[in-house]
């Protein structure tokens, strides 16, 4: 059970770290225009999508590269795979934030579970094109996710790169 659950933790790392690429760019002083202020708030930039896409992108060559045998999926497409992580999350990051919006739910509040698992539904829709994963497999990914994401959301706002704990 522990070797499956460290698996899929391997296999969305891309997802991770493409979801916490975007707060990084605030520090970046040239153009970062918001992809859409009125659907999505003013947060939700065009450089912070991107900067998810690449870390995904990146992620998924760096695990080429090791060649894990134990992983889930062949790395052999790595860039195809980077991508459609990368996108997914932050197509799921921008989805939840547009219907958090039509809510009148502020930014930085808290949405509980949407803030928590939108770029993880997201890039498992997009990934979902590429592999096959049992229900049970994507129902241990929510969980960790869920536990996973208040934690370090919680430690970057410790650290200074959050504004917000959620």
């Amino acid at each position: 059970m522990l070797f499956r659950v460290l698996q899929l933790v391997y296999f969305m790392a891309p997802a991770y770290l493409a979801n916490m690429a975007p707060p990084f760019v605030r520090y970046w002083k040239g153009w970062n225009r918001p992809i859409s202020r009125r659907w999505l708030g003013a947060h939700k930039t065009v450089l912070g999508f991107a900067a998810g896409v690449l870390a995904a992108t990146l992620v998924t060559f760096v695990q080429w590269l090791v060649g894990w045998s134990g992983s889930i999926v062949a790395y052999d497409d790595w860039a195809v795979l980077g991508v459609l992580f990368g996108t997914g999350a932050m197509a799921g990051d921008c989805a939840k934030s547009f219907f958090k919006r039509r809510l009148g739910v502020e930014p930085g509040r808290p949405w509980i579970p949407f803030d928590q698992l939108d770029f993880v539904l997201g890039a498992l829709v997009f990934v979902g094109t590429r592999v096959t994963l049992a229900w049970a497999d994507v129902l241990v990914i929510l969980l960790l996710s869920f536990c996973g994401h208040i934690l370090v959301n919680h430690l970057g706002y410790w650290l200074g790169v959050r504004d917000t704990r959620w």
